[in-house]
């Protein structure tokens, strides 16, 4: 499998995304951002398959994955890219995303700050 030059970018949903319950600090105008840069998106979250999927589906974004957050391994096996991020705001996300070979991002405002210049600097 050859790697692409894309970054994969997996979101939690509840405490991360502002949509969640409760509502976290990343925007979906920064999801559709990165969509836009072409990064492969998706959802890696404790909520059911169908969930994330019609979650998705509302807000009219191709995502390419949803998983269940302790088969976020399974992303990284199906994709291949330069990078793999995983934005989430527990210990649980940080967990999973280190065991899943994904760099973990605190969804909090001081780490936002810094990760996303990485992510979204021009």
């Amino acid at each position: 499998m050859a790697v692409s030059l894309v970054m994969l970018v997996s979101f939690d949903i509840d405490g991360t995304l502002e949509i969640g319950e409760p509502p976290g600090i990343v925007s979906i105008a920064m999801v559709r951002q990165a969509k836009q840069r072409g990064y492969l998106i998706g959802s890696c979250s404790d909520r059911p398959i169908r969930y994330q999927q019609d979650m998705w589906q509302r807000l009219g974004i191709a995502a390419d994955f949803t998983v269940l957050k302790h088969r976020l391994a399974d992303i990284k096996a199906r994709f291949a890219a330069a990078a793999y991020y995983h934005i989430g705001d527990t210990d649980v996300d940080d967990h999973y995303a280190t065991v899943a070979g994904f760099r973990f991002l605190k969804a909090d405002a001081a780490a936002h700050r810094a990760w996303s210049v990485e992510l979204f600097a021009e």
